[in-house]
């Protein structure tokens, strides 16, 4: 019989696909139409960006501590409809103000619903297997990537200049409706269903009933946890960086049209989607360590192909590569987590560390924005992820080796 944590799994990727392929990252596609309606800067859009991410932090952090306390299942569901909501409300923006709002609150339920979805198999898999089973709630990522750069560009085309508000309408309407599914087979534990953890048995930490104040001494104690978040704070600046300027790069300064960006784009989802399993396996063999360390020179190798290699064939073959470990860090993080505070507050773990992942998120486009708009170029925020990406890589040392 099918172990119902196997539905868990594949649920939890249809929660990645509304949440952050897109209630986050379709930003990037539409970002080149939105900033013509709206007459914006780059330094504006790295801005409403930022917003998106400070959003996300502010919720990521006491989202975690949340699920801990009231279940995953609940805080899932509120926070998807209210991605859902303020996507439809962001293609009625007639101002940078606006914008900024809708994003920030998008990045709220985005922050509520990411995290502890990320957090859940820790509650229904043994260590052994949990890399793997996080990897495949994270290949929703690249699925929403890629599904967002084959229907959006069309979307915005047939509209005209008014496309990009057609495109957050969609948005918003298939997060709303498809919460309503993940609610539907979302469970916050294996006894729920009067099963054991999928693998055989672990022990599990107990104790009393979970409290925020408990679940927040539990983790900030734990020394692992701060190391996994300095290392990923990195990852958060320099990814963010490459996916949010990456449409408007090709389009904007390299000349590329919207659909050839757009197809570009899907490539990347597309690799994007297997990168979780992949990594995450590779953390399960090799240990979290050497799987943050290959994963993040991966990824800078990405964005110095970017910065130099400028013909089809360089954006093509830069967009591979990232995909191949896209998403490799936040899988890693989220076992990581899992092995050192366990099952039962994994979610507080993960949205602990998220408060470094998330500042650097909020930093990241700012310092693209401005850089592009000082420069004139956006070649040097590339090199600016890549060497930020090669600090990770070492910073990985630091991890607890593999027992």
């Amino acid at each position: 019989m099918l172990h119902y944590a196997w539905i868990i799994a594949f649920t939890g990727t249809l929660v990645t696909i509304l949440a952050h392929g897109f209630g986050r990252m379709s930003y990037s596609v539409i970002l080149p139409p939105m900033k013509d309606g709206l007459m914006l800067n780059y330094t504006q859009l790295g801005s409403i960006a930022t917003g998106n991410f400070i959003g996300y932090l502010s919720l990521a952090i006491i989202g975690g501590f949340l699920a801990a306390r009231f279940g995953i299942r609940r805080v899932v569901f509120v926070s998807l409809l209210v991605i859902g909501v303020s996507l439809f409300l962001t293609g009625f923006a007639d101002s940078f103000s606006f914008a900024f709002i809708m994003r920030l609150i998008a990045g709220l339920g985005n922050g509520g619903s990411y995290v502890p979805i990320m957090a859940l198999p820790a509650a229904w898999f043994i260590a052994q297997k949990r890399g793997l089973a996080t990897g495949i709630v994270s290949a929703g990522i690249g699925t929403g990537l890629f599904l967002a750069g084959i229907i959006l560009p069309p979307i915005i085309s047939a509209f005209g200049k008014d496309g990009w508000r057609y495109a957050w309408y969609f948005l918003g309407i298939a997060v709303f409706v498809l919460a309503f599914v993940c609610y539907v087979f979302l469970r916050n534990s294996p006894s729920e269903k009067g099963l054991s953890l999928y693998g055989g048995s672990e022990e599990q930490k107990s104790g009393p009933k979970v409290t925020l104040f408990s679940a927040f001494k539990d983790v900030v104690v734990e020394s692992e946890i701060w190391k996994l978040g300095v290392v990923y704070f990195m990852y958060g600046f320099s990814y963010i960086i490459y996916l949010t300027f990456f449409v408007a790069f090709l389009t904007k300064e390299m000349g590329v049209t919207p659909i050839a960006a757009g197809r570009i784009f899907a490539v990347l989802g597309i690799f994007s989607i297997f990168c979780g399993v992949i990594y995450g396996w590779i953390s399960d063999v090799l240990g979290r360590r050497a799987g943050s360390m290959i994963a993040y020179l991966t990824l800078a190798l990405s964005y110095i192909i970017f910065a130099f290699w400028k013909d089809m064939t360089g954006f093509y073959v830069s967009a591979v590569i990232f995909g191949i470990a896209a998403f490799s860090i936040p899988t890693i993080m989220a076992a990581a987590s899992g092995d050192a505070v366990g099952g039962r507050l994994a979610p507080a773990g993960l949205g602990f560390i998220t408060l470094f992942f998330g500042i650097g998120q909020a930093l990241g486009p700012l310092a693209g924005g401005y850089i592009k708009d000082a420069t004139g170029t956006f070649t040097y925020a590339f090199l600016l992820s890549a060497g930020v990406s090669l600090v990770g890589a070492f910073g990985s040392l630091i991890l607890k080796k593999k027992v």
